[in-house]
């Protein structure tokens, strides 16, 4: 990485200020303030292997530095190092799958010194479902460019064979022009199938689903509400104008209340961050994740316990979704990585 900042009057490398800042977000810090409280309070034997040891960085100075990044190229050098490490414990006997999802970064929407309001930085990223690892993300205009950046977001998978591959997103890339990719790619994919494609949605609904038998039942039990979920697979022989496309699934999620502060928003101070620094402290928090749950650290969260109130009644929802044509398993435990971490940790 070229150090963007100008040569005269630098006190702390640029390597130094990102190795500080992945050693604290591993901690959990998630502002520049956490960091540089962190790095100040560190003993005099780490500090001096950090190289931080004669004088500590203050927060303005990694902020600087971090926000003046390339983030695009960042993003490229963290990826393809998470890329290889991945590709090493890749589920044997089963298909790789990726998720691609969009997300708008907390704390990058602000006021600038006109007044003006400045829209959040919106991340598209893609996921290994089985190591559940961030192995790529690009900066979007917005939520609406991620259409755009669906295929230039799989080209930076240089180590990640996508032939036999499963790519699962949400309806908003339920496109043809994605799909005609995938297929060319010699990829499998899951899409949803919602009201921004009516007719293909009808064409679903019109499927002999009351004939068909359940397939899966899942109940689950998280975030303040039960979830019970039935999925019905058909393959699809004709009447079905998207290409490629070989079964459909229809989804119907019934879901309940029951905890009685199921609604409650809790509220987070956080630190605006302009310039790059949203998307690079992004990616830091992305490479602390991965290394630890590539070397086969697992979180754990205890549950609370609640009163449950009067059985409201249940909310069903039908969703339709296409998918592949044959069976395939998308999560399981990560396999254990630490003969390939050690070197870098």
């Amino acid at each position: 990485m070229v150090d963007p900042r100008n040569a005269r009057g630098i006190r702390h490398r640029l390597v130094v200020l990102l190795t500080v800042a992945v050693c604290t977000v591993s901690t959990g810090a998630r502002s520049f303030v956490a960091v540089a409280e962190w790095v100040a309070d560190l003993p005099a034997t780490p500090a001096d292997t950090l190289g931080t040891g004669g004088r500590c960085p203050s927060e303005s100075t990694i902020r600087r530095a971090v926000g003046a990044m390339d983030a695009d190229a960042f993003d490229a050098v963290i990826g393809g190092l998470v890329q290889q490490l991945c590709a090493a414990v890749a589920p044997a006997g089963r298909r790789r799958v990726l998720a691609v999802d969009g997300k708008t970064l907390r704390g990058s929407r602000h006021i600038d010194r006109d007044g003006n309001v400045v829209v959040g930085r919106h991340l598209l990223a893609v996921i290994d479902q089985h190591t559940r690892v961030v192995l790529g993300q690009l900066d979007v205009a917005g939520k609406t460019s991620e259409i755009t950046a669906f295929t230039p977001l799989l080209d930076t998978l240089t180590s990640i064979d996508l032939a036999e591959t499963v790519i699962t997103a949400d309806a908003l890339h339920t496109q043809r022009e994605h799909v005609a990719d995938l297929h060319a790619r010699g990829a499998h994919w899951v899409l949803s199938v919602k009201g921004n494609q009516p007719r293909l949605r009808r064409q679903l609904a019109a499927r002999p689903w009351r004939q068909v038998e359940i397939s899966h039942r899942a109940v689950a039990t998280a975030h303040g509400r039960r979830e019970i979920r039935t999925c019905k697979i058909v393959t699809i022989a004709a009447g079905i104008e998207f290409p490629h496309a070989a079964q459909a699934v229809q989804i119907i999620r019934k879901s309940r209340p029951i905890s009685a502060r199921t609604g409650k928003k809790s509220r987070w101070r956080t630190e605006t961050r302009t310039g790059a620094a949203p998307q690079v402290m992004a990616t830091l928090r992305n490479l602390a994740i991965s290394l630890h749950r590539l070397a086969g650290a697992h979180q754990h969260r205890r549950r609370a316990t609640t009163s449950r109130p009067r059985r409201p009644p249940t909310t069903p929802t039908t969703q339709h979704h296409l998918t592949l044509p044959t069976p395939w398993v998308g999560h399981g435990a990560a396999d254990q990585a630490s003969d390939h971490l050690s070197p870098l940790l």
